[in-house]
């Protein structure tokens, strides 16, 4: 907006409820925006070349089969939250960790910006997941997951964002 009043609703542990009140090209707008810190994504290969995934309860769905992550803690940057978010959801660490790309996944009314690494030379570390995560750690193959995201049976977004960008700039 090209000048806003900000009217803060609800402040909670991970995200916030902010009212915007302003102008955007000269025409008066109002706009319910979610503040969120941000999260990071970790697509890891192990030494077989199998990808680490996660399957956890997610309220109000149920089981998700997805990519380790999580969100960003105060000053913390994206490559350690995901370093972070893999070893304790996984009970992995990485040696080696590049950017894959960070996207918006509902830039209409949040700010939470997704940001997703690769990660290889895994070593086994100790997983130390939060008390309320009930998680199960799974290992497939790219062309699989490819396969359960055409079938419908992976539904999560940085999952698909990440291995579709994967897949992309392998070729």
């Amino acid at each position: 907006m090209d000048r806003a009043t900000r009217h803060t609703k609800f402040r909670g542990r991970i995200l916030g409820l902010s009212v915007y009140e302003g102008e955007i090209e000269g025409r008066r707008v109002t706009r319910e925006i979610i503040e969120h810190p941000g999260a990071a994504a970790i697509l890891a290969f192990d030494p077989d070349g199998m990808v680490i995934m996660v399957n956890q309860h997610r309220f109000p769905r149920g089981r998700v089969l997805e990519i380790p992550a999580g969100t960003l803690e105060e000053g913390e940057s994206p490559r350690d939250c995901a370093l972070r978010e893999l070893t304790e959801e996984t009970g992995y660490m990485a040696g080696s960790i590049k950017p894959l790309l960070s996207y918006y996944p509902s830039i209409g009314y949040n700010t939470e910006v997704i940001h997703c690494f690769v990660a290889s030379d895994l070593k086994e570390a100790q997983s130390n997941p939060d008390e309320d995560e009930i998680i199960s750690v799974e290992r497939y193959t790219i062309s699989n997951l490819l396969e359960m995201i055409r079938a419908g049976r992976i539904q999560d977004s940085k999952t698909i964002c990440a291995l579709l960008a994967y897949t992309a700039y392998q070729s």
